[in-house]
């Protein structure tokens, strides 16, 4: 790629970039959330055309309209957002848009059938290709993804931010698939803001800044803080400061909560008896593998779904019962795991999702007419407050703001109310250091000024370095209660898994008692 430059109204996403993808490398492209990575993997994709430079394969210039000169000319793409139809089978998913037909238009799979399964053993994806995309799990999703392009057989292979939805095993799994594929002499373009992932799989390592290219370094010699200076501009604390906890009262006391889903098909309850204790000036930590509870427990704690038995209750307050506005006002706040689906509406601008939850006070509105001129300021303070970038500001559409700052809005909602109880899941997912820097010295300030923080996440590393306290769920149940400082990554990924349990977990007894 010759020197792409692409804008979008306000801002240039990509300005005078030039990238060169040697075959059978792994090329990583790193950069702050907004860089422009995805912007310029879009162009190369075809799901954006450049307003200036050129786009060259085996030294011929190239003209890319579309994913399909994409795909014609080899390329392939793996999208932070899957972009697949879930109700189809994953079979059908992966034909989709070139599949074989004989006359009238009538589908042959059992070529496409044979082919998807030979190249499923060949990379050990271990996938039942009848199910319907919406029944099989993050991981496996992506799974399809890759077998897409593999189908196609796509010689230069994207990846955007693919870990950012994966478990540690599904992780290493990914990195040994790309790895292979690379032996194979496939080129890989990976995105990614993780700078272990990088050092562990990456042969080169282009830096982007703020739609510049600021380099292109050998990933063996150069370090971890290197690279993070090069994508942020300064010096990056990789490591977190943190004091001991100051603990004061409980503010959220959950009890017996369980929720039982479809036992008949699974023989096992979504939650299973689950009590704990979140107490003033500690940030809690549920762990576990995705799947095992965590959406649900959020999900109940939050009110987005009931539960069948069990309460929650805040300052000694119950609200199992209660609606969301009436636990919002309770004290809760919530940056949830689906930023698009739950935590913004991607077609108002930046200013009206700051007010979402408080749109209908007499700070915002007078006699039901909403007050323009004080969302905006307020806005605008958010803005610089919390150093949300975005091409127009406070109208910047949400939708065409990048993850990152996207997640800053929902942070600076959720904190700017001022509430007692910060429910945290995944705050961190596919953001980049400079950003996960960002968010931890928040949820830290939070703890530290008094508040409780409950932090979901599937992220090991960020659960021992950012945790007071420890809760393992394994299948919808609290297998560990443990401090940070006494169990080793190992011993916690034993508890995650289901091998390793603690036979007594005091707060049960004492709620039993």
């Amino acid at each position: 790629m010759r020197n792409i430059t692409k804008e979008f109204p306000g801002i240039i996403a990509n300005d005078d970039i030039t990238l060169q993808l040697k075959k059978g490398e792994i090329h990583a492209l790193l950069g702050e959330n907004g860089a422009g990575k995805s912007t310029l993997m879009s162009v190369l994709f075809g799901l954006y055309k450049q307003e200036a430079g050129e786009i060259f394969k085996d030294g011929e210039p190239v003209a890319i309209e579309g994913p399909n000169d994409a795909n014609r000319l080899g390329i392939g793409m793996v999208h932070q957002h899957f972009k697949l139809v879930h109700n189809f089978t994953v079979l059908e998913n992966i034909v989709l848009g070139v599949e074989t037909t004989k006359t009238g238009g009538v589908l042959q799979m059992a070529e496409a059938r044979e082919r998807v399964l030979e190249l499923s053993e060949k990379y050990g994806f271990d996938i039942d290709i009848d199910k319907e995309v919406g029944q099989i799990s993050v991981g496996m999703q992506q799974r399809v993804e890759i077998l897409k392009m593999l189908y196609r057989q796509n010689e230069i292979l994207i990846f955007d931010e693919p870990t950012a939805v994966l478990t540690p095993q599904e992780i290493d799994a990914l990195m040994q698939t790309m790895r292979n594929m690379a032996a194979e002499g496939k080129s890989i373009l990976f995105i990614t803001h993780k700078l272990d992932e990088i050092k562990l799989v990456a042969d080169r390592c282009s830096v982007l800044r703020k739609g510049k290219m600021i380099g292109t370094v050998d990933v063996t010699a150069t370090s971890k803080e290197e690279m993070s200076e090069m994508m942020v501009g300064r010096k990056v604390i990789l490591s977190l400061d943190k004091q001991e906890a100051n603990v004061g009262k409980t503010i959220m006391q959950v009890r017996g909560l369980t929720r039982r889903g479809n036992e008949k098909k699974s023989g096992k309850a979504k939650l299973n008896n689950i009590s704990f204790d979140v107490r003033e000036g500690e940030i809690l930590c549920i762990a576990g593998i995705e799947g095992n509870g965590q959406t649900d427990l959020v999900y109940a704690l939050t009110g987005l779904s009931n539960v069948d038995s069990g309460t929650i209750a805040m300052n000694g307050k119950e609200i199992t019962k209660a609606k969301i506005r009436k636990r919002t006002e309770a004290g809760i706040a919530h940056i949830p795991e689906d930023r698009h689906k739950h935590g913004l509406v991607l077609d108002y601008n930046l200013a009206y999702n700051t007010i979402l939850q408080t749109y209908y006070t007499p700070r915002f509105q007078r006699f039901g007419f909403l007050k323009l001129g004080v969302i905006m300021e307020h806005a605008r303070n958010l803005i610089k407050r919390f150093d949300i970038r975005s091409g127009q500001g406070e109208i910047t559409g949400a939708r065409s703001m990048s993850g990152g700052n996207q997640q800053k809005v929902i942070l600076a909602r959720e904190i700017d109310r001022d509430p007692q109880l910060l429910i945290a899941v995944q705050p961190t997912r596919g953001l980049d250091v400079g950003a996960i820097e960002y968010i931890h010295g928040q949820l830290l300030a939070q703890r530290d000024s008094g508040k409780a923080v409950l932090l979901v996440s599937l992220e090991l590393e960020e659960v021992m370095n950012v945790s007071d306290r420890i809760l393992v769920m394994y299948e919808g149940e609290i297998v560990a209660d443990v401090n940070p400082k006494d169990v080793t990554f190992q011993e916690l990924g034993l508890y995650m898994s289901g091998a390793k349990r603690m036979d007594d977990l005091v707060l049960n007894k004492e709620v039993s008692a």
